[in-house]
C-alpha cells in the first residue's frame, strides 16, 4: 500500500476518534447514557433480552471467525488452492491476538484504571468518574475500552482482506461487523459495564490494528491486486 494513503487513512481515523470523544466528553454523554439505563441502584435493562444474550455470547463469534482462519492456514501447507488464502489467515488470527487480545485487553483494559460506570460516585459506586483520556489506578478499573465490543467490531476485519477485489462482500463483512459491535456495546452500556467512549476506542483500536497489519501482511490486496477466487 501507498505509504502515503495509509498514513492518511490512520491519521483520518485518529482525528476523528478524538473529535467524537472530544464531542462527547463536552456534552457529558458518557454519564448522561449510563445514567437513562441506572435504576434504583441496579441496571435492569441490562438482565433483559437481547442485552444479557448478547453479554454470554461475548467472544465467540469472533473466536470461531479466527478459529476457521487458522484452520484455512494449517492446511493451506497440504492444499495447494489454499495457499493464496494463507496470509489472509494470519492476518486474520494475529488482528485477534494484538487487537481485542493484546492491546484492548491486556494494555489498555488491565491497566488504564478507569472506574466502570457501575463504580462511580454518581451511579452508586465509590469512585470518581474518569475522563477516557485520564489514567486512574492501574488494576481498580476496567472500564476503558470494553473488550466485548472489541471482539463483537473484530468481525469486520475481513473487510481489509475483501476491500479491493470483492467489495459487495467487503461492505457485507464491514456493516455486519459494525453493528454486532454497536448491538454488543449497547448491551454493555446498558448494563452499567462500559461508558459510550470505551465503547467508541473499542473499535478504534480494533480498526487502527487492522489497518497496521493489513499494510504489513496484504499488500497486493491494498493494493488492489491480491485474491481472485
Amino acid at each position: 500500500m501507498n505509504s502515503g494513503r495509509f498514513w492518511a487513512e490512520v491519521w483520518m481515523v485518529l482525528v476523528l476518534l478524538v473529535i467524537a470523544t472530544g464531542l462527547l466528553a463536552h456534552s457529558g454523554a458518557d454519564l448522561q447514557l449510563a445514567t437513562y439505563f441506572y435504576q434504583a441502584g441496579g441496571w435492569p435493562t441490562g438482565e433483559q433480552f437481547p442485552w444479557k444474550l448478547l453479554y454470554r455470547i461475548d467472544r465467540i463469534p469472533a473466536l470461531l471467525l479466527a478459529l476457521g482462519w487458522l484452520v484455512v492456514v494449517i492446511r493451506s501447507f497440504a492444499v495447494p488452492s489454499l495457499r493464496q488464502w494463507r496470509r489472509a489467515g494470519i492476518f486474520m488470527v494475529l488482528l485477534l491476538i494484538l487487537g481485542p487480545g493484546l492491546l484492548v485487553n491486556s494494555v489498555f483494559k488491565e491497566h488504564w484504571g478507569r472506574p466502570r460506570p457501575r463504580e462511580v460516585i454518581q451511579l452508586g459506586g465509590s469512585k470518581e468518574f474518569l475522563q477516557p483520556w485520564q489514567p486512574g489506578i492501574s488494576g481498580q478499573g476496567r472500564s476503558f475500552p470494553s473488550g466485548h465490543s472489541s471482539a463483537a467490531f473484530y468481525l469486520l476485519a475481513p473487510w481489509f482482506i475483501y476491500r479491493h477485489r470483492k467489495p459487495f462482500a467487503a461492505r457485507c463483512w464491514l456493516s455486519g461487523g459494525i453493528g454486532f459491535g454497536v448491538l454488543m456495546s449497547v448491551a454493555r452500556i446498558t448494563q452499567g459495564g462500559h461508558f459510550l467512549t470505551d465503547c467508541l476506542w473499542a473499535f478504534g483500536m480494533v480498526w487502527l490494528t487492522g489497518q497496521l497489519l493489513a499494510a504489513v501482511l496484504l499488500p497486493e490486496q491494498e493494493n488492489g491486486e491480491g485474491l481472485s477466487s
